[in-house]
């Protein structure tokens, strides 16, 4: 499974951006995606996951207010909107995929089956 995100830039305060993530490989339809961040000097910080079927979804607290993970199965490409943007959101955003979909947070960004590489978000203040 090959994964590769877009949609990253320079916003302000305030805007919203879609990053997408485009899945590849013969099986990557069947797979859990999800989305993880990584702030300069931090861990990779979990926001969200989708099913392969589109549902369900689900959200870390932080991330649940602001941010919106969709998917077009026909294009096997996963999304994740973001609205109303925080200098504090800048990082770098990564998506993942996974055949189990549950305790993504606590497994950790390094124990998904795959994982691109990245995508830089910065929000100017």
């Amino acid at each position: 499974v090959y994964l590769e995100e877009s949609g990253g830039g320079l916003v302000h305060t305030g805007d919203s951006l879609r990053l997408s993530c485009a899945a590849s490989g013969q099986t990557s339809s069947s797979y859990t995606v999800g989305w993880f961040r990584q702030r300069p000097s931090e861990a990779h910080q979990f926001l969200a996951t989708i099913s392969s079927s589109g549902q369900p979804t689900y959200y870390t607290d932080s991330a649940k207010d602001r941010f919106t993970i969709t998917r077009d199965i026909a294009k096997n490409t996963v999304f994740l909107q973001m609205s109303s943007l925080k200098p504090e959101d800048t990082a770098t955003y990564y998506c993942a995929a996974d055949r189990d979909s549950s305790n993504w947070s606590s497994r950790g960004f390094y124990n998904m089956d795959y994982w691109g590489k990245g995508i830089l978000v910065t929000v100017s203040s």
